[in-house]
């Protein structure tokens, strides 16, 4: 083979990658687990700063698929763990398994509760989305105005409340909140 062979299989092996980013979710998904497996997208939860409790909060209301409603007011006195994404969105599908997992880890907990709240508000076709990956989640839509400093249109976005209702983190983007440091971030605010 000559070099220019060589040269024009691996542009258009390029190519191939670059065009799958953008046309396949899943495939761009698949590739951001990989690299939250060597390290990168870890949560920072050293550096959030508290906010404290907006009084807009409220106005908004999330209804689980198993038909619970949650307020602000009903969720004091809990850790509360909110993760804004949705299902064509592919750096929200990376995180997933992650979140399964630090899910499982304190579902049993009855002091923190967890919201995967579906930006689409599609509360149907997100638990489907949930079941078809085989995720045990609670997926949650919203009603009424979600604070800006909760939610901004970027997704995912995750925020963690703590027992008064503050936001004690936020991010914007994938994060693997498998990750040990995290863990022991919210078994602090438990405490």
């Amino acid at each position: 083979m000559s070099k220019k062979t060589v040269q024009n299989l691996i542009t258009a092996g390029l190519f191939a990658f670059v065009l799958a980013l953008f046309i396949f979710p899943e495939f761009k998904a698949v590739i951001i687990r990989g690299l939250m497996k060597v390290g990168f997208f870890q949560p920072r939860v050293e550096t959030t700063k508290t906010l404290p409790p907006e009084t807009a909060t409220a106005s908004v209301q999330f209804m689980t698929a198993g038909g619970h409603i949650h307020t602000p007011e009903s969720l004091k006195g809990k850790v509360v763990f909110i993760n804004f994404w949705a299902t064509w969105c592919p750096p929200c599908i990376a995180e997933m398994p992650a979140i399964h997992e630090l899910y499982n880890a304190f579902k049993n907990n009855p002091n923190i509760v967890f919201l995967l709240v579906d930006a689409d508000q599609d509360l149907p076709k997100a638990t489907d989305f949930i079941k078809k990956k085989q995720l045990d989640l609670p997926v949650a839509s919203f009603r009424g105005t979600v604070p800006a400093s909760w939610y901004g249109g970027t997704l995912p976005t995750t925020l963690v409340l703590d027992k008064t209702g503050a936001i004690v983190y936020r991010h914007e983007g994938a994060a693997d909140f498998s990750n040990k440091k995290f863990h022991a971030f919210l078994e602090t605010l438990l405490r």
